[in-house]
């Protein structure tokens, strides 16, 4: 699957950080890892680090797939406001989901720590009405996220636009977000699990497999086996294809990043911003000033026609963006678009399907939340091989499906 368009800045900036050998001989291992973007780096490095013997393999160079397109903002907000979420599957679960991503940042901002060299930086986030009717939406939402525990901060007209310079009804203003790069964390990731005696093969493709007694038969498009107890198909918005149920709808997201802007970025420095409209508008800065604006998702999932759609798509972005924040000196330098998959509820997928028996889990991180559901993923698919039981196994399960 073709999953990008353009120049995702990440590639750009960093360039082929590591190119890892193609799986050229038959292997055992304890789990083996499908996708070498974030999400597998991150549940193969969880796995490793508990004692598993893991094997990675990615069909592209590692970090190639979606997660170079990733605009990597850190939330613990989904997609799905709270009381969304509460009226489809009850508060307690609703709680549950934004508290496992709220935890997921400070433990992402920990293993960013741990390996060094990446660049990752606390945030603060504003989520703002961008339309006079979406005000009152905006103060119930502050309400239950207040009655509930989260710490926030409901901004009205006057106090968006003397601290953001923004006029817009009403904004709900939290402490806990982050952002990062998304490519480099994953390289940093996988490096680890090859120190630590994990493989790594890029360029090799995962053609089928089959559970056997024990375990699963994994076969590359080479021909390669690969005999694991356990398989996880962290492969992104491709893993649709390993399941007769449909579970997400692929889309596609726009993207820019601006030339360094020569005063700063002023309240953006340390602000992730984005809108009550859906889709919606966001943006984030990075550690040389410059601007990434995201958003004008539609239902496009064919590569040439996502194309032909870049440079008009960022053009709008960038009027959009000067529109709110007029003082900001916007030149394009880098445009690009990515696939992406959104479920029904925002909620992601992990765990084992019925179609496919016990040892063979799948990890679909998909949604806005993309990075934070992944670092829940890792815990909660280690968890399960050591037979713990995670607090979001079931909520994050395909059981979910059938409550809907």
């Amino acid at each position: 699957m073709d999953l990008h368009s353009g120049s995702p800045f990440w590639l750009v900036k960093n360039g082929l950080i590591h190119s890892y050998p193609r799986l050229q001989q038959d292997m055992e291992c304890d789990v083996l890892v499908v996708g070498a973007g974030i999400s597998g780096a991150l549940i193969g490095d969880h796995l490793c680090r508990s004692g598993m013997k893991v094997c990675v393999i990615e069909s592209r160079e590692a970090g190639w797939g979606s997660t170079s397109a990733s605009t990597a903002l850190l939330q613990y907000e989904i997609d799905s406001e709270l009381q969304e979420l509460a009226s489809r599957y009850g508060e307690a679960d609703a709680v549950l989901a934004y508290r496992s991503c709220e935890h997921a940042i400070g433990s992402l901002h920990k293993i960013a720590k741990s390996l060094r060299g990446i660049e990752f930086k606390n945030m603060q986030s504003l989520y703002f009405a961008s339309r006079w009717y979406h005000k009152t939406r905006l103060e119930k939402e502050a309400a239950l996220r207040k009655a509930n525990g989260f710490k926030l901060q409901l901004l009205d007209r006057a106090g968006l636009q003397e601290s953001f310079g923004i006029d817009a009804p009403a904004g709900i203003l939290t402490k806990v977000a982050a952002q990062t790069d998304p490519y480099q964390f994953a390289h940093r990731l996988l490096a680890r699990i090859q120190k630590k005696g994990g493989h790594i093969h890029a360029r090799t493709t995962l053609e089928k497999f089959k559970s056997v007694r024990g375990g699963v038969h994994a076969e590359t498009d080479t021909g390669i086996i690969i005999r694991c107890k356990h398989i996880i198909l962290a492969t992104g918005y491709e893993s649709q294809k390993w399941l007769d149920q449909k579970v997400a709808s692929n889309r596609s997201s726009y993207a820019f990043i601006s030339e360094p802007l020569p005063g700063g970025l002023g309240i953006l420095q340390n602000t992730l911003v984005w809108e009550s409209a859906r889709p919606y508008l966001y943006m984030r800065g990075t550690a040389d000033d410059r601007l990434l604006v995201g958003g004008l998702d539609d239902k496009i999932d064919i590569a040439i026609r996502r194309d032909a759609r870049v440079a008009g798509k960022s053009e709008k972005l960038c009027r959009q963006a000067v529109k709110l924040f007029p003082q900001l000196p916007l030149e394009i330098a880098f445009a690009w678009a990515g696939t992406f998959a959104e479920t029904d509820d925002g909620l992601p997928f992990f765990g084992t399907h019925e179609q496919h028996g016990p040892r063979v889990h799948f990890a679909m991180a998909y949604g806005g939340n993309g990075i934070t559901y992944s670092l829940i993923g890792a815990e909660l698919l280690r968890d399960s091989l050591l037979g713990k039981k995670h607090p979001c196994k079931s909520l994050f399960s395909f059981e979910r499906l059938k409550r809907k």
